[in-house]
């Protein structure tokens, strides 16, 4: 097609041609370059809160990639006649903060009158080239590691309708209002080179993209995985995002269900906001980074396995 070529260059290693996280451009031999972009519209009521998990929405696909952030530009849409802009302020407050703690400085933006609210980042920092997370390194044999509980898309659907129970609630702003910067860290140090963060396609999603990327299949323990607070009373009473339920559709020619429960298949497709990371490591480095992971503040739990391809489905549950 047409201007296919300006999306190429020598010194592009990870691009659009893919389905990665983030762009991974060589500066030197030493220096690559990750960059990404990422905004939504308001998924919690508290401006502040919704700032703060804009934030650490679009820092995750650095750290999902082994990175550390340099710079973020602010991306506004404000419907100026209708909100406050010291509601904006808050919004941007609450971000600020985000930013701060991750070492991130803000450097410029833009802002345009919009009838529906939206804010995010575009992100830049840096990765060594030799050595950055990618989705299609994952081998047969691998242990899949999760670093967040699921169901921020079910539960923030359930906020919206004034449904959610507030334990809930804070248990789902907390997880996507921290930061991936530690597991990250962890992973890298730990020579992880195969992974992902579980964002709005949810884990099926991304982990599909990152099992046809590697060349391989999964199974995946539902037992296993870790869920929210309330997630699983939230799927069970309906109030699934229209996101979660095209994740749901998307995966199901692919993926076997076995006895899963509605529920669990929702939660399974859930669109994540800052979701947590996912890692595919060697067996035997598992329990080592596990206990790092752990020790770093975060949660780590082993939800599967990558199996050889060829198998009847990408993926099956369990």
């Amino acid at each position: 097609m047409p201007g296919t070529e300006i999306t190429k260059h020598p010194d592009l290693i990870v691009g659009i041609a893919g389905s990665d996280d983030a762009a991974v451009y060589r500066i030197s031999d030493d220096v690559a370059l990750v960059q990404t972009v990422d905004f939504f519209t308001p998924i919690v009521d508290n401006p502040g809160d919704w700032g703060r998990i804009a934030a650490s929405n679009a820092l995750s696909d650095i750290y999902a990639m082994g990175g550390t952030p340099l710079t973020a530009l602010q991306l506004l849409s404000w419907p100026r006649d209708e909100l406050p802009w010291s509601v904006a302020a808050d919004v941007i407050d609450g971000a600020v903060e985000v930013l701060t703690e991750a070492k991130c400085t803000l450097v410029g933006g833009h802002s345009i009158d919009d009838q529906t609210p939206k804010f995010g980042f575009a992100i830049t920092g840096t990765v060594h080239p030799d050595r950055f997370i990618s989705n299609d390194a994952a081998h047969p044999g691998d242990l899949l590691i999760l670093t967040k509980a699921l169901g921020t898309g079910l539960i923030a659907t359930a906020i919206k309708k004034g449904e959610a129970e507030p334990s809930s609630e804070a248990a789902a702003v907390a997880s996507m209002r921290r930061l991936n910067s530690a597991a990250s860290r962890v992973a890298v140090a730990a020579g992880v080179r195969a992974g992902t963060d579980v964002t709005g396609f949810g884990l099926l999603g991304h982990l599909s993209e990152m099992l046809r990327a590697s060349g391989v299949a999964a199974t995946i323990d539902a037992a296993s995985v870790p869920l929210l607070e309330g997630a699983e009373a939230v799927a069970d009473a309906g109030h699934v995002p229209g996101g979660t339920r095209r994740n749901a559709r998307s995966v199901e020619a692919h993926t076997d269900f076995g006895i899963a429960p509605p529920a669990m298949r929702m939660l399974l497709a859930d669109a994540q906001t800052s979701g947590g990371l996912l890692l595919a490591v060697p067996e035997t480095d598992a329990a080592d980074l596990v206990v790092a992971l752990i020790g770093g503040g975060d949660l780590a739990a082993v939800i599967g396995r990558v199996d050889p391809p060829g198998a009847d489905h990408l993926i099956s549950v369990r």
